[in-house]
């Protein structure tokens, strides 16, 4: 039975589809069965991995919209035990459908209930805003994980996400619980990362990884090639602290349940 992880952030340009990647990746280089779920209608994880969104014939808008199975829908990468269900911009158009739906916010759910027997993780890449997919997000997930970027404003927003999370786990899954706080984009030699992170501690306190991940440009890099970072340069600073992530949400979730 997988454990479901959902990577948010309400804020854009945090680090969220980047850290679903590689923790995707890295589990799966530890030898777990991982599925990695693009629910972001930009589809930033499908075509980091190097996937050419014209030559899907299924995504997830055709789960969203009930027309497909979510083991129709999954393709595997170019890594073993690395699996990917793929979106492209049409799932902004299946969300607007989506409300009208009697189960609008339970569909990811059921699909992903489908599948749980065959993978040890399913990573879920949820876009950057409250939307209707990122609440089916955390109604099917058992942990929330949050990249905070250790910039200006870094917090902003994060008391409402906390505050949707709360209603979740009060109204539909209240097995949800935050796995914890990833601090991205962090620079050692600005007096302001150091100054943001001990904020991100202070607010979250023994939630916050201890690993962080550092402002680097062969992270940057690497989706433009369609490849992880782990895979584009595997001795870079940020390949090495998303291997050590990858270590510590192992530890927090037990492995494989």
């Amino acid at each position: 039975m997988a454990t479901v992880i959902c990577i948010t952030n309400q804020k854009g340009g945090v680090g969220k589809t980047t850290t679903a990647v590689n923790l995707a990746f890295y589990l799966a280089k530890d030898k777990y069965r991982v599925l990695l779920i693009d629910c972001d209608p930009q589809g930033n994880a499908t075509s980091g991995l190097g996937i050419e969104k014209s030559q899907l014939e299924l995504t997830m808008t055709d789960v969203f919209m009930g027309i497909s199975g979510l083991d129709k829908v999954i393709k595997e990468t170019k890594y073993k035990n690395f699996y990917l269900a793929p979106t492209t911009p049409q799932l902004a158009n299946a969300e607007v459908e989506l409300t009208k739906m009697n189960k609008k916010f339970v569909q990811l759910k059921s699909a992903i209930n489908s599948v749980k027997n065959d993978f040890d993780y399913i990573i879920i890449d949820s876009p950057p805003s409250l939307s209707l997919l990122t609440v089916n997000g955390m109604i099917a997930s058992d942990y929330l994980l949050l990249p905070v970027q250790t910039e200006f404003y870094a917090l902003e927003g994060v008391a409402q996400l906390l505050e949707s999370m709360k209603l979740v786990r009060k109204v539909t899954n209240p097995n949800l619980k935050l796995l914890g706080v990833v601090a991205t984009m962090y620079d050692k030699r600005t007096s302001l990362s150091a100054q943001v992170l001990l904020e991100i501690k202070k607010y979250f306190k023994d939630k916050v990884f201890e690993t962080t991940i550092p402002r680097n440009v062969r992270v940057a890099e690497a989706p433009s090639h369609g490849i992880p970072v782990g895979a584009y340069d595997k001795f870079s600073k940020g390949a090495k602290a998303y291997k050590e992530l990858t270590k510590e949400v192992v530890e927090r979730t037990g492995g494989i349940k």
